[in-house]
């Protein structure tokens, strides 16, 4: 494709016409574009395209990137492309490709022919190679790359949250922590485990809920479970319990994506006039909008129930003890799996810190071990796994 008919097809997306906008695109149609200008305009632009390059190390991989998270009027037809669809997407992959494959060179030589009068300065410029050719050529192979390994802005990482303009963001530096990192309470990740294997694979599943003391490991599993997934499509999403009216945004993204995605509520409480709370019982099961069947709900907290109450709120005659009752209970009730985290006692707590102290290498006699660790439990304010790690950490610390 000559540089002529380039300029003008890489101002003519169809089909891939949100990566128009994106910077590295936006890079080359002002290297493109500056031909007919002057040979500053040229190095500016061959400059900043430069940059790009360069911060992705390789244009085929970012374009590649760019064109997986992109929704798109492909992906809105992905089950039955129309003919007229697939050949836009075609023609578009055609332009995408020929970007790619320019090297620095390749412009240097044409910017020489544009202009003569500054081929000494031009070939002073730095160069970059052509990037990789794309896994794809044509609308329909792009359309088969979509659906073996999925598409839009859930493509971008596993992990995101909820920004505070109610947008979802991605989180670049998620906990890397796996099951093999968490040791005792083997029953409790197997039922996790096994809840989430149905819903990967489009089996009933349940919403869950982990509750119990602080620092056994309910947040620290659920995180375990994504990354030992993630390979399989599984994403998570963390809102807090005042982010609730983001659910139909959530709703709408997740039924859109062929990604399976876990909505995470980490340290859920209410007080009981919370209109969050009525909210979320809606959300959960109960309201006109029904949760796509990609999206489900673990939630932890330190509360069986989710709610704060007094014991005021139980006075009264029976009728209203039952009506409080039954609203305190409410939402936990629709959560199908409630998996219960205890404080260990000292052999599980011992062993924990067997397991640990082996894993870091950590050379104490099991005596003075244990006895340090119960030592050092008690002035935590008791035990549990986060208290082990806490105990393996200040022991190498003073190994040093």
């Amino acid at each position: 494709m000559d540089f002529h008919t380039l300029r003008v097809r890489a101002s003519f997306f169809s089909t891939l016409r949100g990566l128009a906008t994106k910077p590295i695109l936006a890079a080359y149609r002002k290297v493109l574009n500056a031909f007919s200008e002057d040979v500053y305009a040229f190095g500016e632009a061959y400059g900043a395209l430069c940059e790009r390059i360069y911060k992705f190390d390789d244009a085929g991989d970012r374009i590649l990137r760019l064109i997986q998270c992109d929704n798109n009027a492909l992906t809105a037809a992905l089950d039955n492309p129309a003919p007229v669809v697939l050949d836009a997407t075609t023609r578009d992959l055609e332009t995408l490709s020929a970007l790619i494959a320019l090297s620095g060179r390749d412009l240097i030589c044409e910017a020489r022919l544009a202009f003569p009068n500054d081929r000494d300065a031009l070939e002073s410029l730095p160069e970059f190679p052509a990037g990789k050719p794309l896994p794809f050529t044509t609308g329909a192979q792009l359309a088969q790359y979509y659906r073996e390994n999925g598409y839009g802005f859930f493509a971008t990482a596993s992990f995101f949250t909820v920004d505070q303009n109610n947008g979802l963001a991605a989180i670049e530096q998620a906990d890397p922590i796996r099951l093999s990192d968490l040791k005792g309470y083997a029953r409790q990740k197997d039922q996790v485990i096994t809840n989430t294997l149905a819903f990967l694979e489009n089996r009933p599943a349940n919403n869950i809920l982990l509750y119990g003391d602080k620092g056994t490991g309910k947040s620290s599993t659920v995180k375990a479970v994504v990354n030992e997934f993630a390979d399989r499509g599984l994403k998570i999403v963390e809102i807090s319990p005042n982010q609730v009216n983001c659910f139909p945004m959530l709703c709408s993204e997740a039924a859109r994506s062929p990604y399976r995605v876990i909505i995470f509520m980490d340290d859920l409480v209410f007080d009981r006039e919370d209109d969050n709370f009525a909210a979320l019982k809606a959300f959960i099961e109960g309201g006109l909008t029904g949760m796509p069947s990609n999206l489900i709900l673990y939630a932890t907290s330190n509360r069986r129930h989710l709610v704060r109450e007094s014991f005021s709120e139980r006075q009264g005659d029976d009728i209203h003890v039952r009506d409080t009752l039954e609203t305190i209970t409410s939402l936990s009730d629709r959560f199908g799996l409630e998996i219960t985290f205890s404080v260990p006692d000292k052999d599980e707590y011992l062993s924990i810190i067997d397991q640990l102290a082996e894993e870091y290498g950590l050379d104490l006699p099991a005596e003075e071990l244990h006895l340090l660790a119960e030592r050092f439990a008690i002035r935590r304010n008791g035990r549990s796994p986060r208290t082990a790690r806490q105990f393996i950490s200040y022991q190498l610390t003073q190994q040093l």
